[in-house]
């Protein structure tokens, strides 16, 4: 094989002359080739601009074009006053640039190593005492010598914007650069413990590398994408070191603001019940206690509140170790509401026509098919022979299975139109529909007194306006309009109507029997412990068994003890409902002292609350720069818009204030104005709001601790003293 090789190369060998003739055209034809190949390719990359699937086009704009993200600001929720429950806020947190290509133009924007003392010294002048100016400019030069991009300062976190521009201010001043923040968002909840569950909380999650508010639990989750808005953006053209060239924004997309929403919530009333709550949870070391007051006659939720609970801005509480619990109770627990279901059970009786309340019949025990129906008082010896209007007042249930066996099918019916065995649709998130008895004779003879039937508190609430609201059932609500920041659009949310079930007089007599329970010396079960000066009040004790794993609990507390009452009597302006489970120590005094102080203190606001509130101007107002006016103008610009101005310092020229140009606000909210000058004195804060008190540390730059929860009582500067430090702080205490 070799030897025909040799041989044939040697027939075939050519010239050297030749041999360099062939290797041209070889070469020759080589490269015209590829020039044709190259240019059919360019051609096609600047005609189609793409390679390989990917753009020229998008990598251009990445390489010369930069964006940046425009936050919408998360709506404010407040109470039906205008009382700030929860509200957007911005934190910032500092980090100092040392790479020498970050530059625009001809100017440094880095932290040139001559000003490392320099910028130390600025933050410890804004920040104060947690900034050490050594350690501060030991990290800077460590992070020179490894060559980093940029240093994190990690005690200059969490700042205001005042004290980032007061930074860049300073830094301005003195002609020095390096310094850069990134923004974060943050939710202030100013009132703390506050019916929690219901409004729930929002927390920082970052998705694709960007950070953003989503609500946790309560509205904050159930409204979050009404809440949340839809960010911006800018884009802007970049430099070779990719900074943003001035003047060069190409586009503009601007942030959606997320809307307001009023709450039906009293905060006076709210705040009150909290206080009241957390005695009660620590006297009687329930499992859980709740209680809600509504308007009867729209059935809104004025007070909310559920025990143990937490605060949705430090989530102090949260500790589950404790017995904290995830769930609204209102809406995600299913209980037998025991003993006050037998008002609707009398008020159906009455509506049939076949309840008659001079009745008499044996109390303490009757058969029913195999089943014995016994009274509470069986063990201790019943009493005996009485009236179906005693019935009620002394919580009998053989009297309650009689009424029922009279009605058959139609009670049936009635728990359906109450609401029971489906979701009031409240909105809130996992909110059950309860079980509805079985289908055999004695399960549904025990729902005539509250056993064989699952519901939620808020299905109980709904069923109670049957009897408040003159047999007209009414769905619960917690929320009274929704605000379009950027037009002030008002959305309204009216009471639903879900049903009539009963005549007026029907209700009337109801509660007027429920009176016989706080009154009748001889068959009420709370004889003589509910009470409001002046007023009637019509009420229902429960103690509700507690069934677990197919059986009844049997231990002497292991029950849930409820109360409903309605005020006044004749007219409920306000019905409550209270339910206490599993307490380590039960006492008869715990349900009634939360009723009749919280009913009380309602009552002593109802002239305030009968107030046609669609005379009072609810919508927001815009608020102006009030920067370099004289002080007297902007007072009187402030006060000709309905808000409260609140001077700080004795200057002609407003210098600053609390709350940003073009901000929307509702009537009577307070407007900090710090003016120019050195000489700033200490308004007197008592009764301040937290938000408030958080505004005025912002203001003047000061960090701010608090003690306790609820308006100011103390504060660590004095009224009308001189302003001094870098330091606030306040005692906080709950309206009594």
């Amino acid at each position: 094989m070799i030897k025909k090789m040799k041989q044939y190369f040697k027939k075939n060998k050519l010239s050297p002359m030749n041999n360099r003739k062939k290797v041209g055209i070889i070469l020759f034809t080589t490269t015209i080739g590829l020039f044709f190949l190259f240019v059919s390719r360019l051609t096609y990359i600047v005609v189609v601009g793409d390679i390989s699937g990917t753009s020229l086009e998008s990598k251009t704009q990445a390489l010369y074009e930069g964006s940046k993200t425009i936050k919408a600001k998360r709506g404010t929720i407040y109470d039906r006053n205008g009382v700030v429950i929860a509200e957007d806020a911005t934190s910032y947190s500092a980090y100092i640039v040392l790479t020498d290509s970050y530059v625009s133009g001809d100017k440094k924007l880095y932290a040139q190593e001559k000003d490392f003392e320099t910028l130390a010294a600025i933050l410890k002048d804004v920040l104060g005492d947690r900034i050490d100016p050594k350690k501060i400019v030991e990290i800077l030069k460590n992070g020179k010598e490894n060559s980093k991009w940029q240093v994190d300062i990690q005690n200059a976190k969490s700042l205001t914007l005042q004290q980032k521009e007061e930074i860049e201010a300073a830094m301005e001043s003195k002609g020095v650069a390096g310094i850069e923040f990134n923004e974060h968002p943050s939710r202030i909840y100013p009132n703390g413990v506050f019916a929690s569950h219901l409004i729930g909380y929002a927390d920082i999650k970052e998705r694709e590398g960007k950070e953003s508010l989503e609500g946790v639990l309560g509205i904050e989750a159930a409204y979050n994408d009404l809440l949340a808005g839809k960010d911006g953006e800018i884009v802007f053209q970049k430099d070779n070191f990719q900074n943003p060239l001035p003047g060069t924004v190409a586009e503009s997309i601007p942030a959606q603001d997320g809307q307001d929403i009023v709450t039906t919530i009293d905060s006076r009333l709210q705040s009150y019940l909290e206080t009241l709550m957390e005695e009660a949870f620590e006297e009687a070391e329930p499992e859980y206690i709740t209680a809600v007051l509504t308007k009867s006659k729209t059935n809104e939720i004025v007070a909310m509140s559920q025990y143990p609970s937490f605060n949705p801005e430090t989530k102090e509480g949260m500790d589950e170790e404790k017995g904290f619990m995830w769930q609204n109770l209102f809406v995600e627990e299913t209980y037998e509401p025991g003993s006050t279901i037998k008002i609707l059970t009398v008020a159906s009786a009455i509506e049939q026509g076949i309840f008659n309340p001079n009745e008499t019949f044996m109390s303490g025990e009757m058969n029913l098919i195999d089943a014995k129906i016994r009274d509470w008082d069986i063990a201790t010896g019943s009493r005996g022979m009485m009236t179906m209007r005693q019935a009620l007042s002394w919580s009998s249930n053989v009297g309650m299975v009689k009424l029922e066996q009279r009605m058959t099918d139609r009670w049936q019916q009635y728990l359906t139109e109450f609401g029971f065995g489906k979701p009031t649709g409240s909105g809130l998130f996992n909110e059950k529909q309860g079980l509805m008895p079985e289908d055999n004779i004695v399960t549904k003879a025990n729902t005539a007194y509250g056993q064989g039937i699952a519901v939620t508190q808020l299905q109980m609430l709904q069923a109670f306006t049957a009897i408040s609201n003159d047999g007209t059932i009414i769905k619960p609500s917690y929320i009274k309009k929704f605000i379009d920041p950027l037009t002030g659009e008002e959305k309204l949310v009216e009471p639903e109507v879900v049903g009539q079930v009963y005549a007026p007089e029907t209700a009337q007599q109801v509660r007027q029997y429920m009176r016989d329970v706080v009154e009748d010396e001889q068959y009420g079960t709370a004889y003589d412990m509910y009470k409001v000066d002046d007023y009637k009040i019509a009420a229902k004790t429960g103690t509700a068994q507690i069934a677990e794993n197919g059986r009844y609990l049997e231990g002497e507390n292991d029950n849930i003890y409820s109360v409903v009452t309605m005020l006044p009597a004749e007219d409920p302006e306000y019905t409550l409902y209270v339910t206490m489970k599993k307490p380590k120590e039960y006492k008869n005094t715990i349900i009634p002292t939360i009723a009749n102080s919280i009913l009380q203190r309602a009552m002593d606001f109802k002239e305030v609350d009968m107030v046609d509130t669609s005379a009072i101007q609810t919508e927001k107002v815009t608020v102006d720069d009030y920067r370099n006016l004289e002080t007297e103008q902007a007072i009187a610009a402030i006060e000709a818009k309905g808000l409260v101005p609140v001077v700080i310092g004795e200057g002609d020229k407003v210098a600053a204030q609390s709350t940003q140009a073009n901000s929307y606000v509702l009537p009577g909210e307070t407007i900090l104005l710090l003016t120019t000058g050195e000489s700033r004195m200490m308004p007197d804060t008592t009764g301040w709001s937290k938000a408030n008190l958080l505004k005025l540390a912002n203001l003047l730059g000061m960090e701010v601790t608090f003690s306790g929860e609820g308006y100011s009582v103390e504060q660590s500067i004095e009224p009308q003293s001189q302003i001094k430090g870098k330091n606030l702080h306040f005692k906080l205490e709950k309206e009594n």
